[in-house]
């Protein structure tokens, strides 16, 4: 769902726009590189999943057909023909990692783990910052012995993808108290990233001692944002109050606005990502063409119902920015009083 034009008005606003590029095969992602060089001259990250150990790589003959008999009834309600059999891999994460270290972004974000020390030593030999991401206060000590640049605390209310490595992903703990436990723990930056989408979640990070904060939903719901319009309808809507936890789209847990889908696969027995992933993809792309959102990967956070009616990046990290220091000011006051 990222978008060159999302990443870049992020950055062009004073923020560190970040493009989520782990799909991406290394030739796309050097197109994409340049293109967001071209689209703007501040600092962006481009972040991307490391490999979990035992995760498949590739779609067994198998799985694809006791899937596809059981998602027939999705395929129909998308109007679509299951695919044809095929095995598809995923992205090289080591060469999408030459590319990066290739073309030097400002900051290489990682979820899922953390690379090789060699990989991490030749981003600090070419100037490249390293954000890891932790669910629990062991992933972020795993981070920082790593020597990993700053931290981001991902909390429980986050939406999309659990990036959960040491821990199950089930274990991962709140925004706020990790938040706090990281802050209290480690010597690096902090980055506070989980249901924040408004100035005052913004202020409460920072006193809890996070260095710096990461939003999400508020964004994935902009104009420039890749995320259908069915998909940016959901988040304004009253439904993102409801969101759940849910490995039916892709086969890892992440957080989502519940739809039709999501509800059916409540308890299913699923293949693993990227399994899953790739079973499904057929139909997220009919419903999105569709406008269909009960077939939809709904990504959202928990904070999805404090948005905004602004659609536009800037005004969305101006309204961010101007939210958080009239909170700080306030409470400032408040306590001076």
């Amino acid at each position: 769902m990222s978008r060159v034009e999302l990443t870049a008005a992020v950055s062009d606003a004073g923020g560190l726009g970040s493009f989520g590029a782990h799909h991406l095969h290394p030739t796309e992602l050097d197109a994409t590189l340049t293109r967001l060089s071209a689209a703007t001259d501040r600092p962006f990250a481009v972040n991307l999943w490391v490999p979990l150990p035992g995760e498949p790589r590739t779609l067994d003959p198998l799985t694809h057909a006791g899937q596809s008999d059981a998602l027939a009834p999705w395929f129909r309600r998308a109007r679509i023909e299951p695919p044809a059999y095929r095995a598809p891999a995923p992205p090289d994460f080591e060469a999408q990692v030459e590319v990066l270290l290739e073309r030097r972004p400002a900051v290489f974000s990682f979820v899922f783990g953390i690379p090789e020390p060699g990989i991490l030593a030749e981003c600090r030999r070419r100037g490249i910052r390293t954000l890891g991401a932790a669910t629990h206060l062991d992933e972020g000590l795993a981070l920082r012995d790593a020597g990993i640049d700053a931290v981001v605390a991902s909390g429980y209310e986050a939406g999309g993808h659990r990036p959960a490595f040491l821990r199950p992903a089930e274990d991962s703990i709140a925004t706020g108290p990790l938040t706090a436990q990281l802050s209290a723990a480690l010597d690096i930056p902090v980055i506070a990233a989980g249901g924040i989408a408004d100035g005052r979640g913004v202020a409460s990070a920072l006193m809890l001692g996070a260095d710096a904060v990461q939003v999400g939903t508020a964004f994935l719901a902009t104009d420039q944002s890749g995320a259908p319009d069915a998909h940016k309808q959901m988040l304004r809507s009253p439904r993102a109050r409801y969101t759940a936890l849910t490995t039916a789209f892709s086969g890892r847990l992440a957080r989502g606005i519940r739809n039709e889908f999501l509800d059916e696969h409540a308890n299913a027995d699923l293949p693993p990502y990227p399994q899953q992933l790739w079973l499904t993809a057929p139909i997220k792309a009919a419903a999105a063409h569709s406008g269909d959102a009960e077939l939809l990967a709904l990504w959202s956070g928990q904070g999805a119902p404090l948005l905004t009616e602004r659609h536009d990046a800037t005004e969305v990290f101006d309204h961010l920015v101007t939210g958080t220091t009239r909170t700080l000011r306030s409470f400032d006051r408040s306590t001076q009083e």
